[in-house]
């Protein structure tokens, strides 16, 4: 049996008329940037999100961007983030010349400990990106009282993330800015790249979207530089599409979650010792981008289960302050010993809304059988 990783396919198959009426009706307009169907998608994604504004944009990198660009992030000034995460969450800081300090994970959600972000503040301290790390939330409550405490801006990284909740509130609703990605892997994709940034505040919203256009307002008149970051009428149609679906797909993917819960715990009830780590769901509505067990000796598992037909993918083999881009950070191996520890233990399994319970078993006793090797 082969199962892979995601199965976009399958989650097509049942939207197809959805998503074939909504690329048609964009081709016979002939709109293809920013326009009515990207409007239409914003107000849904604001709605979804429990946030008054959102601005849609190019890709999640580019959100992040933009937020940063927005409250003038730049050389001199620091932003606090976790150095277990994507790329493009310290990349976006060091590419406005800004400088990332990372602060370690909590090893149960892998997402940003707030014990360490107040040491980690200094006077060139501007902002704080948590990440909501493969659908969790990171403690919204805590980073922003610290961050209120200390005057500093909150960009939520919610790449991972849609849907997901803290204490009832949505991803993107709590700090000054939400980011969200629609990469075709995400729970909501695209057939390409996009991203949206959500926000609270009606001018943020106005200095997104002239940001966006070069700065631009009205065309032609740029009162500040900004970027090409315009989101396309063909994604945002899809993303719009696909967004009434959503939360069965969450409610498939954390049955997927639970089902491997209990095989996990069957299975370990009868392993000799061996112990495989389960994601840990500390907040209220957790959405699994992904679902990540850690186990021994990851690298060989990994192997055995590409062996046995189980997709899998290791997110994230080298973190952030590890990074060769980084190096004049200073940074050694031991800084960040949890981000380490992670990166070494982890490995993502399919759990795809339309995964089946033999395909969750196959993939379960795979893993089983690769830890006995």
């Amino acid at each position: 049996m082969n199962v892979p990783l995601l199965d976009l396919k399958a989650q097509y198959a049942t939207i197809k008329d959805d998503i074939d009426t909504a690329i048609a009706e964009v081709m016979t307009s002939q709109y293809f940037i920013l326009g009515p169907r990207v409007e239409s998608c914003e107000t849904a994604i604001a709605e979804y999100s429990d946030c008054k504004h959102a601005v849609g944009v190019s890709s999640g990198t580019d959100a992040l961007l933009i937020a940063l660009m927005a409250e003038s992030v730049g050389p001199g000034d620091e932003v606090i983030t976790s150095p277990y995460t994507f790329f493009a969450t310290g990349g976006s800081i060091s590419r406005l010349g800004a400088t990332p300090v990372f602060v370690d994970i909590d090893p149960e959600t892998y997402n940003i400990d707030p014990a360490g972000i107040e040491t980690a503040i200094t006077e060139k301290t501007r902002a704080i990106i948590p990440v909501h790390l493969y659908g969790q939330m990171a403690d919204m409550d805590a980073i922003m009282d610290i961050a209120r405490r200390n005057e500093l801006i909150v960009i939520e990284d919610a790449a991972q993330a849609i849907g997901a909740e803290d204490k009832g509130k949505r991803a993107g609703s709590i700090g000054d800015y939400g980011c969200f990605s629609f990469f075709p892997s995400k729970n909501l994709g695209a057939a390409g790249d996009g991203g949206m940034v959500t926000v609270q505040d009606e001018a943020r919203a106005t200095a997104l979207q002239k940001l966006r256009s070069h700065g631009s307002h009205p065309k032609y008149y740029h009162a500040m530089i900004g970027g090409n970051f315009r989101l396309d009428s063909l994604q945002a149609a899809i993303v719009h599409a696909k967004l009434p679906h959503l939360d069965s797909w969450t409610e498939g993917r954390q049955r997927n979650a639970d089902r491997y819960n209990r095989l996990i715990e069957e299975a370990m009830k009868q392993s000799d010792g061996r112990v495989i780590g389960t994601p840990a769901c500390t907040q209220s509505r957790h959405i699994y981008n992904q679902y990540v067990v850690r186990v021994p000796n990851r690298d060989t598992v990994r192997e055995r289960l590409k062996e046995a037909g189980v997709g899998c993918e290791v997110y994230y083999p080298v973190p952030l302050h590890l990074q060769e881009c980084f190096t004049h950070l200073g940074h050694t191996v031991g800084d960040f010993p949890e981000s380490e520890r992670a990166a070494t233990e982890t490995i993502a399994l399919p759990v795809f809304p339309e995964l089946s319970e033999p395909q969750a078993r196959h993939v379960i006793d795979s893993l089983v059988a690769a830890l006995q090797d």
